[in-house]
């Protein structure tokens, strides 16, 4: 039996290291931008447009939302005309090297429109930016090709760890979706840089959960529900993909971008006037749909707080597929997952009606989990995030579960179909 040398060994312990604290470092200037920003703009920094902090005026939503695409309209159509073509984190696990300036520009530029409110995931920034940052290291290191891989995979992974400090979830994202290889080759690295990174990222990061969660209960009314909803979870999943995947192919190409995204993203802060909760990355709709349980039970039941989750749900999956339709660079994780806690407090809601039991908190748990796996095409990675996101799950894994499979299942069939040609993962380069 042979054994690797300590030397090689200790190298890539150490490039291992200094990716992770390189990923760490990623999200934390991701963060401190974002949060800068939203704070100088609307006096908070967190991004909800629900909290206790003051609401900002009708006003400031609508002229920050013009701003965002006045400054995404010139600065995406100035990096695709004049810069390299930006490379994906996904192309750059393959091998392709992420042009500087490029990249930078439109990290930056997505930055900006989510600071300001534009309808989009602020996840692919720091993803990008750890990715490039991995590249740069493994370069330097003299490691090998697959080293190289792995590291910049996990890079990736851990920047998603460190700006939304869940250090499994971006380990499971690199494994499960970057690299699709469950060894000890791609744990090990995958696990060390995500912990570092979450470790770094903490001096400027919460470590409090995403989404503050009622405690969820099991009963079977809400199994039954799971069985019945994850097909359906999985069917909007796909919707919210397709409807996404074509608005980015059909996207502004040239100098069209300077027109449509400003008027794109003042539509949306007009709508915000009578629906704040559409904007920013979805945590403040993710927070609706958890929070329906507080109020809303089986014996004091009302349509009215139903349909208003429901119309938030339909405006948010339009602002998010029109802001990808502008041009916008960004990710669709968070929006996924607060659609499909939306739904599902929707749904479980009306199910309550039939049959009570647990919490509406509950059901948009199960619906958020199986909405998410069913867009990434990832079902571990998606219930670790919702797990991680909410500090919840544990007591209802089962129905958890049950729904992700039944979602899993809609998509599997569909891409035996061949009418699912979408990458694994999620985000608009």
């Amino acid at each position: 039996m042979t054994h690797p040398p300590m030397k090689w060994l200790a190298r890539l312990t150490f490039v291992t290291i200094l990716v992770g604290i390189g990923s760490g470092l990623s999200g934390l200037v991701v963060s401190f931008l974002l949060h800068g920003l939203e704070h100088l703009v609307y006096g908070f920094g967190e991004g909800d447009f629900l909290d206790e902090l003051p609401t900002p005026s009708n006003g400031l939503r609508v002229l920050a939302l013009f701003i965002a695409g006045v400054i995404g309209g010139f600065g995406w159509w100035a990096v695709r005309r004049w810069g390299r073509r930006v490379v994906s984190v996904e192309a750059a696990v393959k091998g392709e090297r992420m042009p500087f300036w490029s990249s930078l520009g439109n990290i930056a530029l997505q930055i900006v429109i989510v600071g300001l409110g534009a309808s989009i995931g602020r996840e692919v920034a720091p993803r990008e930016l750890a990715a490039l940052a991995a590249q740069w290291i493994t370069r330097k290191t003299g490691v090998t090709f697959r080293e190289t891989r792995i590291l910049v995979a996990c890079g990736a992974g851990a920047g998603l760890a460190a700006v939304y400090d869940v250090p499994l979830g971006g380990a499971v994202f690199a494994v499960e979706i970057l690299l699709a290889e469950l060894t000890l080759a791609t744990v090990v690295p995958a696990i060390a840089t995500s912990a570092i990174a979450a470790i770094v990222a903490r001096l400027v990061t919460s470590a409090a959960p995403l989404y503050s969660v009622p405690h969820l209960e099991l009963s079977p009314s809400l199994i039954v529900w799971s069985i019945i909803a994850g097909p359906v979870m999985g069917f909007a999943a796909l919707g919210f993909v397709v409807l996404a995947k074509k608005a980015g192919e059909r996207r502004p190409k040239s100098w069209g971008i300077l027109i449509v995204m400003p008027v794109v993203f003042t539509a949306v802060g007009v709508l915000s006037i009578w629906f704040p909760q559409i904007l920013g990355n979805g945590r403040a709709l993710g927070q609706l749909g958890f929070d329906g349980g507080a109020n809303l039970d089986g014996a004091t039941l009302g349509a009215a707080p139903l349909l208003f989750i429901l119309i938030i749900v339909l405006l948010k999956l339009i602002s998010t597929v029109g802001t990808i339709g502008a041009g916008a660079a960004g990710g669709t994780l968070t929006p996924s997952l607060a659609l499909g806690s939306g739904l599902g407090a929707v749904l479980g809601g009306l199910w309550l009606l039939l049959w009570p039991g647990s919490g509406i908190a509950a059901f948009a748990f199960v619906a958020a989990a199986s909405f998410l796996a069913a867009s990434m095409r990832a079902p571990l990675t998606a219930l670790v995030l919702v797990v991680e996101f909410t500090g919840q799950g544990q007591a209802i894994l089962v129905p958890a579960l049950l729904a992700i499979a039944g979602s899993m299942t809609i998509g599997y069939m569909i891409t035996r179909r061949q009418l699912w040609k979408t990458p694994r993962g999620e985000g608009v380069a």
